[in-house]
């Protein structure tokens, strides 16, 4: 597995396999004492403070962490990865969208609820055990043994399109739908990232899984498009984190395959 910052409250995990990411972010919480209200900006020194100011110098914040690896080991290095980047632990876990390489999580925090659209709820709901199937056909024939197996737990509907807080700071999510009847975007607005599952992908060709559509992908590509305009990265599911004039131009590929 592969890890790189793309910020000081950003990481990317790349696994080893199906070169899926696994993007962890990081939220600073205010801190009020004696009154007054502490606010570090994210990303930032920690600042020492003037003790006859009465203002302790406390940080603290809140960590999410957004797909998934795939192999056993890195699922296992997750806790290190996020300690040795002077990340607390997680509190939440989200997926972009309900496909079985996307919804490991909970194998790396199995206390943690998962979170992801409506309309991954609902899919998941409508296919009990889909994918702890597809994992375990995966992990066959590979010959692959895990510890336990995958249980999704406390699966959460958020609003999408709409906000999610981490810390003091907000997600905002988009919908994505199109590869998959369900899915959501996620942006990160101060680290200007842009989170996209499995769009603008340069190793996976738009492919429309069970329950696909072609509109329903055109129209996601299009709602995309400004989000990549304001964002420094682009995060695909799979492959490569994208500058935003790659990104555009993977988008008008794709636009290209799906309407030739």
């Amino acid at each position: 597995m592969r890890a790189i910052a793309l910020h000081a409250d950003v990481l990317v995990a790349t696994s080893a396999v199906l070169q899926v990411n696994c993007v962890i972010v990081r939220g600073t919480i205010a801190v009020e004492e004696k009154g007054e209200r502490n606010i570090e900006t994210a990303g930032s020194a920690e600042q020492a403070v003037d003790p006859g100011e009465g203002i302790g110098a406390q940080k603290t914040a809140e960590v999410f962490v957004l797909d998934s690896p795939v192999l056993p080991d890195e699922l296992a290095t997750l806790p290190a990865l996020l300690e040795q980047a002077r990340f607390p632990a997680p509190s939440g876990l989200l997926a972009t969208h309900g496909d079985w390489d996307h919804l490991l999580g909970r194998l790396a925090f199995p206390g943690l609820a998962l979170g992801c659209a409506q309309s991954t709820v609902e899919r998941l709901r409508a296919s009990p055990g889909e994918a702890q199937r597809e994992l375990r056909a995966f992990d066959k024939d590979l010959l692959i043994e895990r510890p336990r197996p995958l249980a999704l737990g406390s699966v959460q509907a958020l609003p999408v399109p709409g906000r999610c807080a981490v810390g003091d700071y907000e997600l905002e999510l988009h919908p994505a739908e199109g590869h998959t009847p369900d899915g959501m975007a996620i942006v990160i607005p101060w680290a200007r990232v842009l989170v996209v599952g499995d769009y603008l992908s340069t190793v996976e060709p738009p492919t429309l899984n069970d329950g696909g559509d072609r509109d329903a992908y055109l129209a996601t590509l299009a709602r995309l498009r400004p989000l990549i305009a304001s964002a420094d990265h682009v995060v695909p599911g799979h492959g490569p984190v994208l500058d935003p004039e790659r990104a555009l131009g993977v988008l008008e590929e794709n636009v290209a395959a799906l309407t030739s």
